[in-house]
């Protein structure tokens, strides 16, 4: 039976949970939902269990016909034994649907396992009732406070849908995602996708006026000329960002036993998400990088880089880093050249892009220098050879640090990037070996709306798969 939408709706975006199964000491799956507004409940028949349940404040039930009202999601962690009279009772009282964090279903290739899930199925498809995995971790809902983890985040915001075959890559991306300053509106952890897929889902966040960006983890789409015909559809208007895992010999040998799910090489893999308009990285960093330069700069208008550094020393290295990612380094126009001639202190530095300014806008112990740099910043916007900029910042530590110097330094940058620049702009600090100002330089950078690398090559990767989206997205007409 299809899908219906609006049921799935239901599911994500929930009045009243239902809590199957839960056991101390911890009960994670009531706890984690302590923060949701609407009515939340337990199922639970061990005496031992409910009166824990009962001491932490939640109401239990033994069965779900015991329960007032109607029933939206209800998260199931029973034993797989049991699962089957679960699904029996929320057929028959007409719930939502189900978040199914139990396993030892087809993922086992045991017949039991396999006999199991599809009892389940059956069941749930004869009345077209939603279910999520099995063996995932379910949903997370950001403004409702419905998590699977206790460190994801409870507020209003987000533009970010993830969908995630694994659930440790569907926690990890929502939590990296919110280090880097990103907000996820809602995650699904799909796990062996036994009702709904991969398909259902990004049919579901193309439509969802909450999710402006997509980002995914698959190991293998169920259906996969389905999958590629949606992601065809939802490209021309939201950027969809997809980490494929089994992509290696061994890979796909975890693969299968993790998801059931069948491997693809990795070139047809990744000709095929290009083809369809998507952005194919091949690890969780590459695909916070991705949607950090996605979410916190402009669509690039082209690929001619101005490299600004704040030491010495790195020409050479960054300017292979950007090389590797295929942007220009163009020259400036004579006319910018003449300007910088007039201030810029060639011993140590250079002002032929890259640009290393340490000498030129001072160090943490010079003072009266900072006026060069808005020089150079203004050239830079007024110079017509140059589409983006990738910016290293200093974060050193030391008896010489001068944090309000670099105040009035991220004001000034501020003050450029939105007024006369108004073109992508990337910032990287490295880590050094001061944990704690590299800490504090980064946060700093990140509650500015900046997204931030520890790397001119993660930050120039980013950028030119950011890029080459756009670029494609514009040529296909979207």
């Amino acid at each position: 039976m299809p899908v219906d939408q609006q049921r799935l709706h239901r599911v994500l975006n929930p009045k009243t949970i239902v809590v199957v199964g839960d056991k101390g000491p911890n009960y994670q799956w009531l706890t984690n939902q302590k923060e949701f507004p609407g009515e939340l409940y337990s199922v639970q028949v061990d005496e031992n269990e409910i009166k824990g349940i009962e001491e932490l404040g939640f109401r239990n039930f033994k069965s779900l016909a015991e329960i007032p009202g109607e029933i939206d999601l209800l998260i199931c962690a029973v034993p797989r034994q049991v699962v089957p009279r679960i699904v029996k009772d929320a057929v028959a009282r007409n719930i939502g649907g189900i978040a199914m964090y139990t396993a030892g279903f087809a993922e086992t290739q045991e017949e039991l396992g396999i006999q199991l899930q599809d009892q389940i199925v059956q069941m749930a498809n004869e009345v077209g009732m939603p279910i999520v995995g099995p063996n995932c971790m379910g949903i997370y809902n950001r403004r409702l406070g419905i998590r699977f983890g206790a460190e994801m985040i409870h507020a209003e915001g987000g533009n970010i849908g993830v969908m995630s075959q694994s659930g440790s890559h569907a926690g990890g991306i929502t939590n990296e995602a919110q280090y880097v300053g990103l907000e996820v509106t809602r995650t699904i952890s799909m796990g062996n996708a036994a009702i709904l897929n991969e398909a259902d889902y990004i049919e579901y966040l193309a439509d969802d006026p909450d999710t402006k960006y997509i980002a995914i983890y698959i190991e293998g789409p169920r259906d996969g000329r389905r999958f590629f015909d949606k992601l065809r559809e939802v490209t021309k208007v939201k950027p969809v960002v997809i980490f494929k895992g089994g992509t290696t010999e061994n890979g796909a040998s975890a693969a299968r036993t993790h998801t059931t799910s069948l491997a693809t090489p990795t070139a047809l893999w990744e000709a095929m998400v290009r083809q369809a308009g998507a952005i194919p990285v091949v690890s969780r960093d590459e695909l916070i990088d991705t949607l950090a330069a996605l979410v916190r700069i402009p669509p690039p208008s082209g690929r001619r880089m101005a490299l600004l550094a704040g030491s010495g020393g790195q020409s050479v290295a960054i300017s292979d880093s950007a090389g590797r990612a295929g942007l220009n380094m163009p020259r400036l126009s004579a006319e910018s050249y003449e300007s910088l001639k007039g201030f810029f202190n060639t011993i140590g530095g250079s002002y032929f892009n890259p640009f290393d300014m340490g000498g030129t806008i001072g160090g943490n112990s010079v003072r009266g220098q900072e006026s060069n740099l808005q020089k150079i910043l203004d050239i830079l916007s007024a110079d017509g050879n140059l589409d983006a900029a990738i910016y290293e910042l200093g974060a050193g530590g030391g008896p010489n640090r001068d944090p309000e110097r670099q105040t009035r330094m991220l004001d000034t940058i501020d003050a450029w990037r939105d007024g006369s620049w108004k073109k992508p702009l990337l910032m990287v600090v490295h880590p050094g070996t001061n944990a704690e100002t590299y800490n504090e330089t980064r946060s700093a950078l990140i509650k500015r709306g900046y997204p931030v690398y520890p790397s001119f090559e993660r930050a120039a990767h980013a950028f030119n798969r950011v890029e080459r989206y756009w670029t494609n997205r514009h040529e296909r007409g979207g």
